[in-house]
């Protein structure tokens, strides 16, 4: 079953890009180099921990 993940920019900026992986297939974190648009360059973005939803 594919999970949704956050990446993070370790720009420190706090922008984020959200997608799917396949948790029983690729069980350790990701790490890609995207376009982080606050810095305008190319950085490294790490999975991070997703928020949890809020409940009513």
């Amino acid at each position: 079953m594919r999970e949704i993940i956050r990446l993070e920019s370790t720009a420190g900026t706090g922008f984020s890009y959200y997608t799917t992986k396949n948790k029983k297939i690729s069980t350790e974190k990701l790490s890609l180099k995207k376009y982080d648009p606050v810095v305008r360059k190319h950085v490294e973005f790490k999975e991070k921990k997703m928020p949890n939803p809020k409940k009513n």
